[in-house]
């Protein structure tokens, strides 16, 4: 195991970069989930490009 501190925000393709990519997509899914159950609505139709 290395002694690398994976919550280091690095530009590349580092264990780090990885973990803020996961991170920040789960939030994009959960909030897309969010929209679509509070308005009725998907999100490009709440955003009217649809």
């Amino acid at each position: 195991m290395s002694e690398d501190n994976r919550n280091v925000w690095n530009w590349g393709f580092t264990s780090g970069a990885e973990n803020w990519n996961g991170r920040l997509a789960m939030i994009g899914f959960v909030s897309a989930l969010a929209i679509e159950l509070i308005s009725g609505q998907g999100v490009l139709h709440f955003w009217g490009i649809l």
